[in-house]
C-alpha cells in the first residue's frame, strides 16, 4: 500500500513538474493563478484530487480570463502535440510534431513578429540613398515605412496618406491578434489538462455527468452547443452525443450525400445556426471625406484669411459689396472641398467593393450527393465539405475522414508547426486554418462570429492601406516641388509686403495703396491679408497634395478594369510593378494551355489499345484493378443522377481526365469504393510527382501508385500480359514503354502511368503507427501508361508574340516531361524552332537544381522551358533571376508554388485551378486562368505607370507657369495678374480635373512596343523635361507680354486705367487656362505626334475637358463679383483660344527636338551608385 501511495505520489509530483514548466510562458499573474489552483488540489485526498484541480481550473480559470484576456500581454508562444487541442496551448513540443509549414516561412509570417528576416535584410537597408527610394514595398520594413512620411511636405496628411498603410492601425490590429490568440490557447489548455487529469492513475477516464444538448426548431442541437464543443475541442462531449455521426444526425445530415441544399433548408440553417459572415466596420461616409478634405493646412489658413477679409470688407465697404472679396475665397474653397471629396468618396467605394471580391473565396460543398462550387459566405452548419492540400477551412468543422490529413494553423495561433488530424483522437478543425497536406471530408459545426476565425475578421476587418513605391517616389517628388513653391511663396510675399508698405503698390488710378500716417488701419490691414492670401493661395498650386494621391485614382481605375479583362488585383503595388515586368515564368497546364484534358492514348498489358477506352481489349484482372485503383487513388468524385443525365465527374483536370477514361472503361465508382477501404494515404507531391494509397479489400491489400510516366516506370518491375499473368519487366520491354513515354510526349500529351503492388496483411502497421508509415513504392506492377491530351489555348501564340514584342520573356516552368513541354514551348512560340530546343534553353529542374548558385546565374537568363520541375526549382530560377536584376512575374496554383509567388516581384495565382495557399501568397488573382490575361496586367501595369507621367508633365506646366508668372509681377509690378480665387481655380483643374481625365486612360499598342520600364529610371524623362518646359516658357513669355505690354497690344488706351487692368488680368487668367485644356491633350501622348489618337476612347476626359471649358465659360461670364474679372469680348475670346490653341503645333515641333538618352538628373548630380548597389537597396 505504501509502495502504491509512492507510485502516485510520484506520478502527482511528475504532472506538477511538468505543468510548472508549460506554463512560465504565460503571464505572471496568470502563472501564479494556474500553480497555486494546483498547489491546493495537491493538498486533497487523492481520490478527490481530479475533479477538484480540473474542475477549479478549468471554471475559475475561464472567468479570470474572461476579465484579464483584453490586457496587453507580452504573449509566448506555447506549442502542444496535437492530439486532444490544438498545436498552439501549453505543452512540450516533441520532435515529430516539430515539423514546419511548407509555405510558411514565406508567406504567413506572424504578425507579430513581423517579416520575415531574409525580406527585411533585402528591403531594410536604411542608406540607400533617398528615403522616397523604396523600390520593393513587398515586406518593408516598418522604420523604412516611417522614415519616407517623415521626409515628405505635408498640408493635408489625412488625405495624403489616406492610401498608405495606417502604421497605428497596423500595430493596433497585431495587439489586437495576439490577445484572441492567447484567448483561445489558454482555454485549450485547460481543456487539454482536463484530458490528461482523467487517466493520472491509469485507472481510466474519470465518470462526469454527461452535457445536455438543446435542440433548435428542425435540429437536435443548438448552436451554443456546436459552438463551445468546437472552440473548446471537446472530444468527450462530441463522444457523448455519438461523434461525428451523432452530431450529422441531430443536424439533420447525411455524411455521404450532404445537405439537401434546397432554398428553404438553408434559410432554416441560416436562421438556426447563422451566416458565414462577420460584421463589418462601414466604410466612410462621404462626410468623413468632406472634414478630411477640410483638413487642409493651406484651405484652413485660406478660410481664416477670408473670414477677416470679409470682416474687414464688411464693416468699410458695408454689406453689399464688402463681402466679395472675402466671400469669393470663402466659395471657392468650398468648391475645392466639395469637389476632392466626392472625387475621394467614389474611389473608396471602388477599393472597398474590390476588397468583397478579395475574400469571396469559392468552394466546393457536396449537397444532394454530388459536389457543387459555392462561395465561403454561402456555406452553413450542417454542409459536408471535402478538403484538400491548399484548402483553406471555411467554416468550423469536425473531421469525417482524412489521410495524411493536415493543418498550418498559424493564421489562428501564431505558430508555424503543422498539426496532423484524426477522425477520433484530433478531428475538430478550426476556420481558416490552411490544409499542408492530405486530404478528407469534414462536417461543418460552426461559422462566421461563432467561429474564433469570424471574431478576428470581425475585430480586424478594416482595410489598413498600403503604399506603393510609385507613391512613394511621388511623394518626394511632391516634396521638392512643395518646397520650391514654399520658397517661391514666401518670396513673392515678403516682396508684396515690402512694396505695400513702403507706398509702392498703386492702385487702377495710380494713388499708392498705403501711406504712412495716412492709410486707415482697417484698409492697411485688409491689404496685408490679401497679400498674405495670395502667398497661400501660391503655396496651395505650388504644393502638389494630388499628385501622389493620382497613383491612387489611376490604380483604382486600373484594378476596376482589371476585374473586367479577368484580374483581380490583391496587393495595390503589383499593378505598377508589372509595369516593369522584364519576364514571366509561367505555368504550362491551364495557362498556356486549356485545362482541359482527356486520355487519348493507353498502353495496357503491353501493348496500345486504340481507342483508348476500348474495354474489350482489356484484360478482365487488369480491368479490375484498374477501376480499383483510379476508383480509390484519387481526390475526385463521380456523380450519377438517378433519374438518369450526364455523369457529373469532380476533381482537378487530370484526375477527372483518369475518372472519365475509367467509367469509359465500365468502372461503377460508388461500388468501388464501398468494396474496399483506404487504410493509409500518400496524397500526390509535387516533389516526388506521384501519389499513393494502401487499400483493403476483404482480407487483401493492394498498394496503388500514379504518377508522372517514367518516375512510376521505374519503380515497376513486371506487367501483367493481355493473358492476365504478371510478366516481368525485361529491358527490351521497358525500352519500349519508355519509347513510347517519348512518343507521346513529343505529341504534347502528358503521360501518367498506374501501377499497383500486393501486399502482405501482417506487413501493415498497427492503427497507432500507420499515420508514420511510408508506403512502399518499389517492385510494382504496372498496369497501364495513358496519354492525356491538353490542347493550347487559342491566342496563346499571338500573347506571347506580344510580351516579346514587349521586351519581356516568356519563360515556361512544368512539371511535365521535358518533351512534353518542348512540344507545348514550340506550339505557343516560348521556343521559336528545333535549334532553340537545347540546353540550357530547355534545361530539366534536376538539372537546374544540381548548379552552384552562381552556375544558375549563369544559365538562368537564357532559359526559356524548364521541365519536371520542382517549386523548389521555380523558386531557385525566381532568386537567381532578381538577383541579376529582372523584375520577375510568377504563375502558380499549388501549394508549394507558395514560396515562387511570395518571393517573385509579382505572384500571380490561378483562380480556377489555384488553391487558396497559393492565393494568399499572391499578388495579382488570374481569374480565368489564361496567359492573355497575364499579358493584360503587363498592358495595364504599363499604362499606370504612363499615366501618371502624363499627369506629371501636366502638373508641373502648370505649376512652373503659375509660379513664374505671379513671381516676375509680383517683384516688377508689386501686383498679380491671377488672384486667390483664380489660383484656386486653376488649382482644382490641376489637382483633381487633371488627374481625373490624365490618370483614367486606358492602355493601347504603343505602350506595348516599348521596352520595360526600369524600377529606378526617373518618374519625369527627357522627353516629358523637353514637353513641359517647351509648353511652360510659351504660356510664361505670352502671358508676361500681356501683363506688361497688354493695354497697348489689346489697345486699350481707351479703357480707364482700372477697367485696362481688369480685362487684360481676365485676359491671361482666361488664355492661362485655356492653355492648360488644350495642353492637357498634349500631356495624353509625350512621345506621339498625334494626340487625339483614341481621344473619342476615352468619354471620361473628353467629359471633363468639356466640364472645365463649360466652366470657365460661366465664371467669365456670370461670376465676374467672386473672381475679380469682368466679359470679355468675342475677339478677345479669340484671342485667348489663339492663345492656347497655339500650344499644339508648338508640342509637334518640339517633339522634333531630339533628347540626350542620359537624364538630365545625371548631369546635376553626382554619379549613381552601381547597379549592383541599387539591387542589394530593393
Amino acid at each position: 500500500m505504501l509502495l502504491y501511495c509512492h507510485i502516485v505520489t510520484e506520478k502527482i509530483q511528475k504532472k506538477k513538474v511538468c505543468f510548472q514548466n508549460t506554463i512560465r510562458g504565460l503571464k505572471k499573474d496568470t502563472r501564479s493563478f494556474l500553480t497555486l489552483s494546483l498547489e491546493k488540489s495537491l493538498q486533497f485526498p487523492l481520490k478527490f484530487l481530479i475533479s477538484n484541480f480540473f474542475v477549479t481550473l478549468v471554471t475559475q480559470y475561464c472567468r479570470f480570463l474572461h476579465y484579464r484576456w483584453f490586457e496587453n500581454t507580452e504573449k509566448k508562444e506555447i506549442v502542444v502535440k496535437s492530439g486532444v487541442i490544438s498545436p498552439a496551448t501549453v505543452t512540450v513540443m516533441s520532435e515529430d510534431n516539430g515539423k514546419m509549414s511548407p509555405y510558411r516561412r514565406h508567406h504567413n509570417e506572424d504578425l507579430e513578429a513581423g517579416s520575415s528576416s531574409s525580406n527585411n535584410i533585402k528591403s531594410g537597408i536604411a542608406d540607400c540613398g533617398s528615403p522616397f527610394d523604396i523600390p520593393r514595398t513587398k515586406s518593408a520594413p516598418i522604420d523604412r515605412l516611417k522614415r519616407w512620411r517623415q521626409a515628405a511636405l505635408v498640408l493635408n496628411a489625412s488625405r495624403r496618406f489616406r492610401y498608405t498603410l495606417d502604421l497605428k492601425k497596423e500595430e493596433e490590429r497585431k495587439r489586437l491578434i495576439a490577445k484572441i490568440r492567447t484567448h483561445a490557447q489558454v482555454i485549450r489548455a485547460a481543456v487539454l489538462f482536463q484530458e490528461a487529469g482523467k487517466t493520472v492513475n491509469g485507472d481510466g477516464p474519470v465518470k462526469t455527468l454527461p452535457p445536455t444538448t438543446t435542440s433548435v426548431g428542425e435540429f437536435d442541437i443548438s448552436a451554443d452547443d456546436l459552438t463551445l464543443m468546437s472552440r473548446d475541442h471537446d472530444v468527450t462531449a462530441l463522444q457523448h452525443v455519438g461523434g461525428v455521426k451523432g452530431v450529422a444526425e441531430k443536424l439533420k445530415t447525411n455524411l455521404d450525400k450532404g445537405i439537401d441544399g434546397d432554398e428553404v433548408d438553408l434559410l432554416k440553417r441560416k436562421n438556426a445556426y447563422g451566416s458565414n459572415t462577420y460584421p463589418r466596420k462601414k466604410g466612410r461616409s462621404f462626410w468623413r471625406f468632406v472634414w478630411e478634405a477640410c483638413c487642409d493646412t493651406t484651405l484652413i489658413i485660406l478660410m481664416v484669411a477670408a473670414a477677416a477679409s470679409l470682416a474687414l470688407g464688411i464693416k468699410t465697404e458695408g454689406l453689399d459689396d464688402g463681402w466679395y472679396d472675402g466671400g469669393s475665397i470663402f466659395l471657392a474653397v468650398i468648391i475645392v472641398i466639395v469637389v476632392t471629396a466626392v472625387s475621394d468618396y467614389k474611389q473608396s467605394l471602388q477599393f472597398q467593393n474590390l476588397n468583397e471580391e478579395k475574400q469571396n473565396i469559392q468552394i466546393e460543398v457536396v449537397r444532394g450527393g454530388r459536389r457543387i462550387p459555392v462561395s465561403i459566405f454561402e456555406v452553413v452548419v450542417g454542409d459536408v465539405i471535402p478538403l484538400k492540400i491548399g484548402d483553406q477551412v471555411p467554416a468550423d468543422g469536425i473531421l469525417i475522414s482524412g489521410q495524411s490529413l493536415a493543418l498550418d494553423e498559424s493564421s489562428m495561433t501564431g505558430e508555424s508547426m503543422i498539426v496532423h488530424k484524426d477522425p477520433n483522437k484530433s478531428p475538430f478543425l478550426m476556420s481558416g486554418c490552411k490544409i499542408a497536406d492530405g486530404y478528407g471530408t469534414m462536417l461543418v459545426v460552426g461559422v462566421g462570429i461563432n467561429t474564433e476565425w469570424g471574431l478576428l475578421m470581425a475585430s480586424i476587418s478594416e482595410d489598413n492601406g498600403e503604399e506603393t513605391p510609385l507613391q512613394v517616389r511621388l511623394n518626394g517628388v511632391a516634396t521638392f516641388i512643395g518646397i520650391v513653391g514654399l520658397t517661391v511663396a514666401l518670396a513673392v510675399l515678403i516682396v508684396l509686403m515690402i512694396r505695400f508698405f513702403t507706398g509702392h503698390t498703386y492702385n487702377p488710378d495710380g494713388s499708392p495703396q498705403f501711406t504712412a500716417g495716412k492709410t486707415k488701419v482697417g484698409k492697411a490691414v485688409d491689404g496685408a491679408i490679401k497679400i498674405f492670401t495670395i502667398a497661400v493661395t501660391i503655396v496651395v498650386v505650388a504644393v502638389p497634395e494630388g499628385l501622389p494621391l493620382a497613383v491612387t485614382l489611376t490604380l483604382a481605375y486600373s484594378m476596376r478594369k482589371m476585374m473586367a479583362d479577368k484580374a483581380l488585383v490583391r496587393r495595390l503595388s503589383a499593378c505598377e510593378t508589372m509595369g516593369s515586368a522584364t519576364t514571366i515564368c509561367s505555368d504550362k497546364t491551364g495557362t498556356l494551355t486549356l485545362n482541359q484534358m482527356a486520355v487519348v492514348e493507353a498502353y495496357v498489358s503491353g501493348k496500345k489499345i486504340d481507342p483508348a477506352d476500348d474495354r474489350s481489349k482489356v484484360p478482365p484482372t487488369v480491368l479490375s484493378l484498374l477501376h480499383e485503383g483510379v476508383g480509390l487513388n484519387t481526390t475526385g468524385s463521380v456523380f450519377v443522377p438517378q433519374g438518369g443525365g450526364a455523369t457529373e465527374i469532380s476533381g482537378s483536370p487530370t484526375e477527372k481526365a483518369i475518372l472519365q477514361w475509367a467509367v469509359n472503361l465500365g468502372m461503377n465508382f460508388e461500388a468501388v469504393r464501398s468494396e474496399a477501404s483506404v487504410i493509409h494515404a500518400f496524397p500526390f507531391n509535387s516533389e516526388k510527382k506521384r501519389g499513393g494509397v494502401a487499400i483493403k479489400r476483404d482480407s487483401e491489400v493492394h498498394l496503388h501508385w500514379k504518377g508522372a510516366a517514367e518516375i512510376v516506370l521505374s519503380c515497376c518491375t513486371s506487367f501483367i500480359d493481355e493473358n492476365g499473368s504478371g510478366v516481368p519487366l525485361g529491358d527490351d520491354k521497358m525500352a519500349q514503354f519508355k519509347e513510347a513515354i517519348a512518343n507521346m510526349a513529343a505529341s504534347s500529351l502528358r503521360c501518367v502511368a498506374i501501377a499497383y503492388r500486393p501486399y502482405e496483411v501482417e506487413k501493415v502497421p498497427t492503427e497507432e503507427e500507420i499515420d508514420n508509415w511510408e508506403i512502399p513504392e518499389g517492385d510494382l506492377v504496372l498496369l497501364a501508361i495513358v496519354g492525356i491530351k491538353d490542347p493550347c489555348r487559342p491566342g496563346v501564340r499571338d500573347a506571347v508574340q506580344l510580351c516579346i514584342d514587349a521586351g519581356v520573356k516568356v519563360r515556361m516552368v512544368t512539371g511535365d516531361n521535358l518533351l512534353t513541354a518542348r512540344a507545348i514551348a514550340l506550339e505557343c512560340g516560348i521556343l521559336k524552332s528545333d535549334a532553340d530546343a537545347t540546353e540550357p534553353n530547355l534545361i530539366e529542374g534536376k538539372r537546374f537544381r544540381g548548379m552552384s548558385e552562381e552556375e544558375r546565374k549563369g544559365v538562368a537568363d537564357k532559359i526559356s522551358v524548364m521541365g519536371r520541375s520542382s517549386p523548389s526549382d521555380k523558386l531557385l530560377l525566381v532568386q537567381a533571376l532578381r538577383s541579376m536584376g529582372h523584375v520577375v512575374a510568377v504563375t502558380g496554383d499549388g501549394t508549394n508554388d507558395a514560396p515562387a509567388l511570395h518571393e517573385a516581384d509579382i505572384g500571380l495565382a490561378m483562380g480556377i485551378a489555384g488553391t487558396e495557399v497559393a492565393k494568399e501568397s499572391s499578388d495579382i488573382i488570374i481569374l480565368d486562368d489564361q496567359f492573355a490575361s497575364v499579358v493584360k496586367v503587363v498592358r495595364w501595369g504599363r499604362a499606370v505607370y504612363a499615366n501618371i507621367q502624363k499627369f506629371i508633365q501636366f502638373q508641373l506646366t502648370v505649376n512652373v507657369a503659375a509660379l513664374i508668372i505671379n513671381v516676375v509681377a509680383a517683384v516688377s509690378a508689386g501686383d498679380v495678374p491671377l488672384n486667390a480665387v483664380q489660383l484656386l481655380w486653376v488649382n482644382l483643374i490641376m489637382d483633381t480635373l487633371g488627374a481625373l481625365a490624365l490618370a483614367t486612360e486606358p492602355p493601347t499598342d504603343h505602350l506595348m512596343r516599348r521596352a520595360p520600364v526600369g524600377r529606378r529610371e526617373p518618374l519625369v524623362t527627357n522627353i516629358m523635361w523637353r514637353n513641359l518646359l517647351i509648353q511652360a516658357l510659351y504660356q510664361v513669355t505670352v502671358l508676361l507680354i500681356l501683363n506688361f505690354r497688354g493695354r497697348e497690344l489689346l489697345h486699350l488706351e481707351h479703357e480707364t486705367n482700372a477697367r485696362a487692368i481688369k480685362l487684360k488680368n481676365t485676359l491671361i487668367f482666361n488664355a492661362f487656362v485655356l492653355c492648360q485644356v488644350f495642353n492637357e491633350f498634349n500631356a495624353r501622348k509625350p512621345d506621339e505626334m498625334n494626340v487625339f489618337k483614341g481621344v473619342q476612347k476615352n468619354r471620361l476626359f473628353i467629359g471633363i475637358v468639356g466640364v472645365t471649358v463649360v466652366l470657365q465659360v460661366l465664371i467669365i461670364f456670370f461670376l465676374g463679383k467672386f473672381t475679380s474679372t469682368v466679359r470679355l469680348s468675342w475677339k478677345l475670346w479669340l484671342v485667348s483660344i489663339a492663345i492656347g490653341i497655339i500650344s499644339w503645333p508648338l508640342a509637334v515641333l518640339g517633339k522634333l527636338i531630339p533628347v540626350p538618352e542620359k537624364p538630365f538628373g545625371e548631369y546635376f548630380s553626382k554619379k549613381l551608385p552601381k547597379r549592383k548597389n541599387q539591387q542589394e537597396c530593393s
